[in-house]
């Protein structure tokens, strides 16, 4: 007898569906206006996906999203995902240029956009067919749907969101998630960390994050609520950490300090966090204390990436109110990993080595880019590009990254995306990005540039040509003029980042 495939399948869309069931009165998901029970959600997602359909939304398509966080942006992932259509969640902080890059990248056939940002994208030229203004159109788009289960039948590997990472070359890549790895990244979170449905995920970072995207949808799958706020609000975070009870609360740096200050300033009683925190290696140790203390949570010691999820070095976890005297990482146990040399060889216990990874929560690759897929996937497994080294004991240390990249207050800059910009104007000769350590967002870009010669510019004038064109967050904290036989190179002409960062004063970690 051949069992049929299908037996074995579950997607996103069949979690929403068992909770709406199980769960019907259950409250899933709310914001500062509005609560909906499991029913009502998957009602209201129901009659979503039907309307996309009737646009002519149909399974492998994009729909993509401008918006800050709302209860209509989960409920479109999840629509989609009752389609097996791909929501690409567009990162509002991105220059004019990087935004339009994202949109042509991924061929939406329609976007749903904000009024915060409807005039952002009405200054591109995106040519989409189809845009929706969330504020006007959405409701009336889905009172005058069906709420019946649509009939389509998504199937775990297909796409269900495209979140951008930052670019090697200089532009973002589209990382597309599948529904096959965000249950899996759901089964991850709720096994490794004991989450259930008496815990609740605040999602005020950005659903265009893994953090916000992948917990809220993990939260849902789990039975939990989703209670989406707007952005970092700390005042209203301590209130709801007074009367939640939190699995994940997000925390990282450049938020950390203010949200401390927030906790002091309440006077917050937590009901209770099971875990604070992510990236403990770019946050002051004394920070990791006080958070914790405060919280009375311990903090999660993660290394992981849109592409991993939580997976593969974060089951550690730092006792709450002390300083701690190890940040070595603990392997999870919902996937496979090995440490490489250049040849694909796994290196030897105390031997530093690139970290490759295998198991259910990894992405299906980047959007349109098969020759840097093939390289990240070759052998069957997905090179990190992090450099780790494993202890006799099983725990591993982070040692240096071998794709130059630089994370700033949880967003992750490669140099390429700011030297693209330097270099393109008129009077730069070259330019390089170093990352500095920073006390409030764990890294910041440094750029070094030589002007041609004779030519007049100052930094501020190069600043403001930066900020045409790139995100905020990517801006340089500093632009220093050095001359053009000053930058340290390899014997074939490279600038050596690690040489100028010593001149600097090297970051750790």
């Amino acid at each position: 007898m051949t069992i049929p495939v299908s037996s074995f399948q579950f997607t996103v869309t069949d979690a929403l569906y068992k909770n709406a069931v199980i769960r019907a009165a259950d409250i899933a998901v709310e914001d500062a206006e509005r609560r909906l029970t499991y029913a009502e959600l998957n009602r209201r997602v129901n009659q979503l996906a039907h309307a996309l359909a009737a646009r002519g939304i149909e399974r492998g398509m994009r729909v993509a999203i401008l918006s800050e966080n709302s209860i209509a942006y989960l409920e479109l992932e999840l629509a989609a995902a009752k389609l097996g259509a791909i929501v690409p969640c567009l990162n509002w902080r991105l220059s004019d240029s990087e935004l339009l890059h994202c949109i042509r990248l991924t061929s939406p056939a329609l976007i749903f956009v904000s009024a915060r940002f409807a005039a952002q994208l009405g200054r591109i030229d995106h040519g989409v067919p189809q845009v929706v203004p969330i504020e006007a159109e959405y409701e009336a788009l889905l009172a005058s749907a069906p709420a019946t289960e649509p009939q389509a039948t998504p199937e775990p590997e297909d796409g269900l969101a495209i979140l951008y990472t930052s670019g090697t070359t200089g532009l973002p890549k589209g990382a597309l998630i599948s529904q096959r790895a965000m249950v899996a990244r759901a089964q991850a979170f709720a096994g490794e960390y004991g989450i259930t449905s008496a815990h609740n995920y605040i999602a005020w970072s950005p659903l265009f994050h893994m953090a916000a995207t992948d917990f809220a949808l993990a939260t849902l799958m789990i039975g939990g609520k989703v209670i989406v706020q707007d952005g970092l609000d700390v005042d209203r975070l301590c209130a709801t950490l007074e009367r939640e009870q939190i699995g994940w609360l997000v925390a990282m740096p450049g938020m950390i300090d203010v949200f401390i200050d927030g906790l002091r300033r309440n006077a917050t009683k937590a009901r209770g966090v099971r875990m604070v925190g992510a990236m403990a290696d770019l946050v002051p140790l004394q920070q990791l204390a006080e958070l914790t203390g405060l919280l009375n949570a311990p903090y999660l010691n993660s290394f992981g990436a849109t592409e991993t999820g939580l997976a593969p070095a974060s089951g550690a976890l730092l006792a709450p109110g002390e300083v701690p005297r190890s940040l070595a990482k603990r392997e999870s146990g919902f996937c496979r990993i090995r440490l490489v040399d250049a040849d694909d060889r796994e290196v030897p216990v105390g031997v530093p080595g690139e970290l490759a990874l295998r198991g259910p929560t990894l992405f299906s690759g980047y959007w349109n880019a098969p020759e840097v897929n093939a390289h990240d996937f070759r052998g069957g497994w997905f090179h990190m590009g992090d450099l780790f080294v494993r202890h006799p004991d099983g725990t591993l240390d982070f040692v240096d990254r071998a794709k130059y990249l630089i994370k700033s207050g949880g967003e992750n800059i490669y140099p390429a995306e700011i030297e693209r910009v330097l270099l393109a104007h008129e009077a730069v000769a070259d330019a390089v990005a170093v990352r500095h350590r920073d006390v409030r967002w764990g890294e910041v870009p440094i750029a070094l540039v030589a002007l041609k010669p004779g030519a007049a510019l100052d930094a501020q004038a190069l600043l403001q040509w930066c900020r045409s064109q790139l995100a905020s967050y990517k801006l340089p904290k500093e632009i220093r003029f050095v001359a053009l036989e000053d930058f340290p190179r390899s014997s074939t002409g490279k600038i050596q980042r690690h040489e100028i960062e010593k001149r600097l004063g090297r970051p750790e970690g």
